[in-house]
């Protein structure tokens, strides 16, 4: 995956989000959770959306979720990514909580590229897990078929 060093990748000291991407270094799946209501929020943010609290905690997710919609991109893109394009984008509804989704791509491996999977073959609602991928110095969630 040498074309992926050029990939976007996050801030990994991001007040807000820095749990999550340390969780994801050590192969976790971590969600922001408010420390006063309990509920779970995601992208992370500084305050609740439900309560206001500012309050917060992290909480391991299984890792497991079901494909709630996805995208294929084609050119023009940013040239790390049109080089693999068409690729797949998925939103995963987790089944710890389906109102917490997250973006990813769909592969056929844990060590897979983000275009190996037709496109086609994907199912709204099929059941996926989740796997890290080591792209730079971070690891980056991505979804295998269960």
């Amino acid at each position: 995956m040498a074309t992926e060093a050029k990939f976007l990748l996050p801030d990994l000291e991001s007040e807000d989000a820095a749990p999550f991407w340390a969780g994801t270094a050590r192969g976790e799946l971590l969600v922001q959770a408010c420390g006063a209501c309990g509920r779970w929020r995601f992208p992370p943010r500084p305050m609740c959306p439900y309560c206001r609290s500012v309050e917060t905690k992290w909480e391991a997710a299984s890792g497991n979720a079901t494909i709630w919609s996805y995208v294929v991109p084609h050119p023009p893109l940013l040239p790390a990514y049109a080089e693999l394009a068409p690729y797949n984008v998925i939103v995963v509804a987790l089944d710890d909580d389906p109102k917490i989704r997250m973006v990813g791509n769909l592969l056929a491996s844990p060590e897979g590229a983000i275009n190996e999977i037709d496109p086609a073959s994907i199912v709204i609602g099929e059941p996926v897990r989740v796997v890290f991928q080591q792209i730079d110095d971070v690891a980056i969630p991505r979804w295998v078929r269960k």
